[in-house]
C-alpha cells in the first residue's frame, strides 16, 4: 500500500507556494497563474517565470519557510499508515520549503518527490529531478510515474490525498483518492469517487476502519469512500 500526500495545500494548511510568492514577489505572479489554471501555459513555464520575480536572501526564505503551518493531525495520521503502508510527499511545489516546514514541525522524515530549489543572490530559481517529459499535465514533477516507480517495490493500492491541478492525473489511476479544493470540482466533473476532507484527522478516522492486516482487494477498501 501507498499513499502519496501532496504538500501545498494538503499537508501545509494554505498553499506555502502562493504565500511565498505573495510576499517576495510582485503582484504579477497571480496573472502567470491565471494562465497556468486556464491551461494557457505548463506548470514548468509558470513557476519559472514566477521565481524569477522573487526578490529575497537565503536566510529571509529559509525563516518564511519555518513560518509555514502545517496540519497538526498529520503527525498521528502519519504513525498509524507507517506501520503498514508506505508513505511518500509528492509535490510540485519545492523541496526546500517542504524540508524546512516539516523539520521545524517535527514532521516524522520520509521520501520527498519535489522540484529542486536553488539559491541566487537576492533569489531563487529551480530545477526537475522528477520531471517525466511525456508528461502530459506538463508538470515539474509527475506523480503518476512516481507512483508506478513506487508501486514497484510495495505493491497496491495507491492512495492520493491531495488538493489541486497537480493532483488531477495522478487522480485518474489512483486506487483511491482524498481530496480537498479544486480537486473535488476536478473528481466530480470526470466522475473519479472521492472522499472529501478537511484535516488528516478525518482521514485518520476512515483508514482506522480498513482491515489492513488482509490481503484486501480494493474495492473492499472503497466502500469506505462515498463522497
Amino acid at each position: 500500500m501507498l499513499f502519496i500526500i501532496d504538500f501545498d495545500g494538503t499537508l501545509s494548511v494554505g498553499d506555502a507556494l502562493d504565500a511565498m510568492l505573495d510576499r517576495f514577489a510582485d503582484d504579477s505572479w497571480k496573472d502567470l497563474e491565471a494562465d497556468w489554471l486556464e491551461g494557457n501555459i505548463s506548470a514548468i513555464e509558470c513557476m519559472q517565470k514566477q521565481l524569477d520575480l522573487v526578490k529575497v536572501d537565503q536566510v529571509t526564505l529559509e525563516q518564511f519557510f519555518r513560518g509555514i503551518q502545517l496540519d497538526a493531525s498529520f503527525i498521528p495520521f502519519h504513525k498509524h499508515i507507517s506501520t503498514f503502508s508506505k508513505v511518500a510527499i509528492v509535490s510540485d511545489g519545492l523541496d526546500h520549503a517542504i524540508k524546512v516546514a516539516t523539520k521545524n514541525a517535527a514532521i516524522p522524515s520520509m521520501p520527498i518527490y519535489a522540484n529542486k530549489l536553488h539559491f541566487k543572490p537576492n533569489g531563487v530559481s529551480i530545477s526537475y529531478p522528477f520531471r517525466n517529459e511525456n508528461c502530459k499535465a506538463g508538470n515539474g514533477v509527475c506523480k503518476c510515474k512516481i507512483a508506478e516507480e513506487l508501486t514497484t517495490d510495495v505493491g497496491g493500492p495507491v492512495i492520493l490525498v491531495g488538493d489541486g491541478k497537480s493532483d488531477f492525473c495522478l487522480a485518474k489511476h489512483a486506487d483511491i483518492v482524498f481530496a480537498k479544493g479544486k480537486l473535488i470540482t476536478h473528481c466530480e466533473k470526470e466522475n473519479i469517487p472521492f472522499r472529501r476532507f478537511q484535516t488528516f484527522a478525518e482521514i485518520l478516522d476512515v483508514v482506522k476502519q480498513w482491515d489492513t492486516t488482509k490481503n484486501l482487494p480494493v474495492s473492499s477498501l472503497h466502500k469506505n469512500l462515498a463522497a
